[in-house]
């Protein structure tokens, strides 16, 4: 079998000393200087309404025909004794709900097909397009044997690194859905962290910290290593954009942890040595929140649907045989990230709404959330989400994990 690192441009260029390649600058690198990507640099766009927030709080039609089971306390359900392609519009509604409280929901044994999978997925807003997506309605996920933790030594971007689907952008992906057509009986597991928890799990003072900055993402560092380790051309130029660290989400009102090993390089308002500092802690403290993890292993028509914005995910590295992992992943535009301090934390909530349940069966709530348990929050510009549209309160609003 070929290794794939024989593709990089380093692999050319072979140290007559150690007998290791030398790492070639990406200025020096020909096939990231002389490629031109056809499409310019995106600008925002306004998605519709999301789907959430159409949906009934407490979900009747969808578990009305799903068994659902929790798989953690943080984060991850389980639905069996459904097919997706059987879920009406009211209950793909419902669905969202559950995902942006959950933060990833699983399927087994689906009937999808791509074309089937792409149709439900319109239903969820505008079909985003990867840089190195070639489908106009859908990217191929393909596994790696290869050794990611040698071929960081000459690709800038962390392969195995936790991520949220291309964050760089203007307007990130808010849901995304991966369908498994082939894979490895071992191997290949996807794990997510929920954002909601990792948020929880800092210090009072850390909250705040990260609560007055703006992350760096960046796809500078995948775009030269699309073009070096995959020899595919982005289909746009690199950007780099300034989003909060951390975020609101439009849907549950939460504050989730939007920082990320993959695409975040630093901190906007933070002086070099300060911003790596802070940047090497967010990286441990995402890789030590097993509290907050759940590993999902495929089969072939397993389906995970997640929300990029309370979830970050990351492929399990593994020594499968190249080529017997693949899935067909379809997303959504997603708004603008924005943060608005009145929003409240997942934890804080639940001590909330656990004192005023003892104050009265949740009568004290009414004063000042519109007796559902919620508080409104305001989006990046005054007292609606983003879209302009108020966010409802969700009675009953399952993002305590159970």
């Amino acid at each position: 079998m070929a290794d794939v690192r024989s593709t990089l441009e380093a692999y050319k260029h072979i140290s007559p000393d150690s007998g290791h390649p030398i790492i070639i600058h990406p200025k020096f690198n020909p096939k990231i200087n002389n490629w031109n990507p056809p499409d310019p640099v995106r600008e925002e766009v306004q998605p519709p309404k999301d789907r959430a927030l159409f949906a009934d709080p407490e979900k009747k039609a969808l578990f009305s025909v799903a068994k659902r089971i929790d798989l953690t306390e943080s984060i991850g359900t389980l639905l069996e004794n459904v097919q997706l392609s059987q879920l009406n519009e009211q209950q793909l509604d419902e669905l969202a709900l559950l995902v942006s409280e959950r933060g990833v929901v699983y399927f087994r044994d689906q009937d999808l097909t791509t074309d089937t999978q792409v149709k439900l997925f319109e239903h969820y807003g505008i079909l985003d397009k990867h840089p190195a997506q070639k489908e106009v309605r859908h990217v191929t996920i393909k596994g790696s044997n290869s050794d990611y933790r040698r071929d960081s030594v000459y690709t800038p971007w962390p392969q195995a690194g936790w991520h949220a689907d291309t964050s760089f952008e203007i307007n990130p992906p808010s849901y995304s859905m991966l369908r498994m057509e082939e894979h490895p009986e071992v191997g290949g597991d996807t794990a997510w962290v929920s954002q909601y928890g990792l948020f929880d799990a800092l210090s009072s003072t850390y909250q705040k910290l990260f609560e007055s900055l703006h992350a760096i993402h960046t796809s500078r560092l995948q775009y030269d290593t699309i073009l070096d380790l995959w020899g595919v051309g982005p289909n746009r130029p690199p950007i780099d954009t300034h989003h909060p660290a951390v975020i609101t989400h439009p849907v549950t009102g939460l504050k989730a942890f939007n920082v990320n090993e993959g695409f975040v390089t630093g901190f906007a308002e933070l002086k070099k040595a300060e911003s790596d500092k802070l940047l090497e802690f967010a990286n441990f403290h995402i890789h030590s929140a097993d509290d907050h993890l759940v590993r999902w292993k495929w089969a072939v028509g397993s389906v995970a649907m997640w929300d990029n914005r309370a979830v970050i995910h990351r492929v399990i590295p593994g020594k499968y045989k190249a080529g017997s992992r693949r899935g067909v992943r379809t997303t959504v535009f997603g708004e603008k990230p924005y943060f608005d301090p009145k929003s409240e934390s997942r934890d804080a909530r639940e001590e909330r709404l656990a004192e005023e349940n003892q104050n009265g069966n949740g009568v004290h709530a009414e004063a000042h959330t519109n007796g559902n348990g919620v508080k409104p929050t305001n989006g990046a510009n005054g007292a609606t989400e983003p879209n302009g549209v108020d966010i409802p309160g969700r009675k009953g609003s399952d993002v305590s994990g159970n």
